[in-house]
């Protein structure tokens, strides 16, 4: 099968090494060199840094959240200022996504509510759902339409369609229903009116019934006119690691070759090991920007909890091999906790810097062992210094 062409938008695999691959990604704002990380802007921001930070991580496309940006400024307002582009003064690639998520978890506190309170807060049906926004309790009507149609006013480069995630350790049954309905939804997103330039990924469900992903991926790859990518959603929220890691093995791979592959909302530095070894080209994940808020530098010899009274007295920066503005800087971890401790903003801002480089730095040596034949050593090299710690 062929793979869809939007205008502006590109995909070409440059090298492979078992199903590992590196790839380039074109899009209106500029070529994205993959296995990528997107850091993620939930408000049109990536928190506590400037553009110009997060893109001196090596950051060339970041994720911004249509639900919240639909609520607050609103997707007209957006648009006013030239689109997510222009407001935030990002000049790379952008990817949006489509609300659905972040409109179900947040208006039902992950799912703890009890099931009569939940019908209140959030009602599915075929044509999409209301919720309660978390702001002020207002109600909106979300649907594949109006996904795409605040999208577009957004105007990232990249949109995804409107899906439905089960809960991690759904049974089967809730999961089929999940992935016929994502089907009818990606047909109607694929149908709707967008932005000549914007690309549209399709999101495969299934949880961890490899079968069900299988064939939802071969599904949506068939649509006419087809999806410019394919996102691996529903993963990351409930089911044990070992179970995403086993059925992402056995699903990347058999994703459409030709297209982008994408896996939503993940994750640790081993996640992104692991799924890029099954072939995984894109990821995002909130993780590295919030642990740094709560005092959590990654480094490849696992994690810096500053706030830990051992490194009071520590003049080592946070990774002494690190080039990111922190360590290179040459500020100490003794200084990083006082920071911390202090609850100044800087060690937020510092924390987030590293913690991205640290990112950026994983797929970019990701990208050079795939290029060189070599990326299933590094991998083990890589998981093997995060595990011992040294």
């Amino acid at each position: 099968m062929t793979a869809p062409r939007t205008p502006g938008f590109a995909f070409r695999v440059t090298a492979r090494d078992g199903d590992a691959r590196s790839a380039v990604l074109t899009t209106p704002h500029g070529d994205v060199e993959t296995p990528t990380f997107m850091p993620v802007g939930t408000q049109g921001s990536v928190k506590s840094l400037t553009p110009e930070e997060v893109a001196s991580t090596g950051a060339r496309i970041v994720l911004g959240n249509t639900y919240h940006l639909w609520l607050r400024p609103g997707a007209d307002r957006v648009a006013s200022f030239g689109g997510l582009h222009g407001f935030s003064r990002w000049p790379h690639a952008m990817l949006t996504d489509s609300g659905g998520f972040q409109a179900f978890s947040l208006a039902t506190s992950s799912g703890r509510r009890a099931g009569s309170e939940l019908k209140k807060l959030v009602a599915p049906s075929e044509d999409g759902f209301t919720f309660k926004s978390h702001l002020d309790g207002s109600r909106h009507f979300l649907s594949p339409e109006i996904a795409v149609e605040v999208q577009s006013k957004l105007g990232a480069d990249i949109q995804m369609q409107l899906d439905v995630c089960p809960p991690g350790e759904s049974p089967r049954n809730v999961v089929e229903a999940a992935v016929a309905q994502t089907t009818r939804w990606a047909r109607r997103s694929l149908a709707a009116p967008r932005k000549e330039h914007q690309a549209l990924f399709g999101i495969v469900q299934g949880a961890c019934f490899s079968d069900l992903r299988v064939s939802h991926a071969e599904e949506l790859a068939a649509l006419d006119p087809g999806f410019d990518g394919l996102a691996l959603g529903g993963f990351s929220v409930g089911e044990p690691v070992a179970n995403m890691h086993e059925t992402l093995a056995i699903v990347a791979p058999r994703l459409d070759p030709e297209r982008p592959r994408y896996l939503m909302g993940v994750g640790t530095p081993r996640d992104l090991l692991v799924a890029i070894a099954a072939g995984v080209d894109m990821f995002d994940c909130v993780l590295p920007t919030r642990n740094a808020r709560n005092g959590q530098a990654l480094t490849r010899n696992g994690p810096v909890v500053i706030k830990q009274a051992r490194y009071q007295d520590d003049h080592l920066p946070i990774d002494p091999e690190c080039t990111c503005a922190c360590c290179a800087g040459g500020y100490a971890r003794g200084y990083l906790r006082h920071l911390y401790m202090s609850r100044e903003i800087l060690c937020a801002r510092l924390l987030s810097l590293h913690n991205l480089h640290f990112y950026g730095e994983l797929v970019c040596s990701a990208r050079a062992a795939i290029a060189a034949g070599r990326y299933a050593a590094f991998a083990a090299a890589s998981l093997d210094r995060l595990q011992r710690g040294v």
